[in-house]
Order: C-alpha cells, then sequence, then structure tokens
C-alpha cells in the first residue's frame, strides 16, 4: 500500500510539474502574440519614436534660445535708432 500510495503521489507530482510547464508555454506565447499586435497598432497609429522625440526637442530649444538672443538684438537696434534718430 505504501508503494502505491508513494506512485500515486509521484504522478500527481509529475502531472503538477508538466502542467506548469505547459501553462508557462502558454503565458509565453500569449505574451509574444500581445507585443505583437501592440507593435503593429503603433506602427499604424504612426507614433514617434523616443530617438525622434528627443531629437526635435533638442531642436526645439536651440530655436527658442536663438529666438531670445534675436529679440535682444532688434530691441538693441532699436534703441539705437532711437537714440540717433533727428530731432526736430
Amino acid at each position: 500500500m505504501t508503494q502505491t500510495s508513494n506512485r500515486i503521489f509521484d504522478e500527481f507530482a509529475r502531472l503538477a510539474n508538466d502542467a506548469a510547464g505547459v501553462a508557462g508555454g502558454v503565458r509565453r506565447e500569449v505574451e509574444t502574440m500581445v507585443r505583437s499586435q501592440a507593435e503593429r497598432i503603433l506602427r499604424g497609429m504612426d507614433v514617434v519614436t523616443r530617438e525622434e522625440h528627443e531629437a526635435v526637442k533638442e531642436m526645439a530649444a536651440k530655436a527658442r534660445d536663438e529666438n531670445e538672443k534675436l529679440a535682444a538684438r532688434v530691441a538693441e537696434l532699436e534703441a539705437l535708432l532711437k537714440n540717433q534718430a533727428p530731432t526736430i
């Protein structure tokens, strides 16, 4: 009886181990399908990459800095013109 009982427990353990392996395989397969579907949807949405976003962000910061410098230069030139205007 003890040997039969041990064999039954061994079979249950083997069955549980096999079920866990199958469940892990199914989980990996589902993750792969979900990832593939998400990538396909994002490609269809024409979403920018992180690198493209960062490049545009840097370009905008440079343009903003240059705009501020040019605005200061225009104000300086306008002040010079105002001081040189003939008084009548």
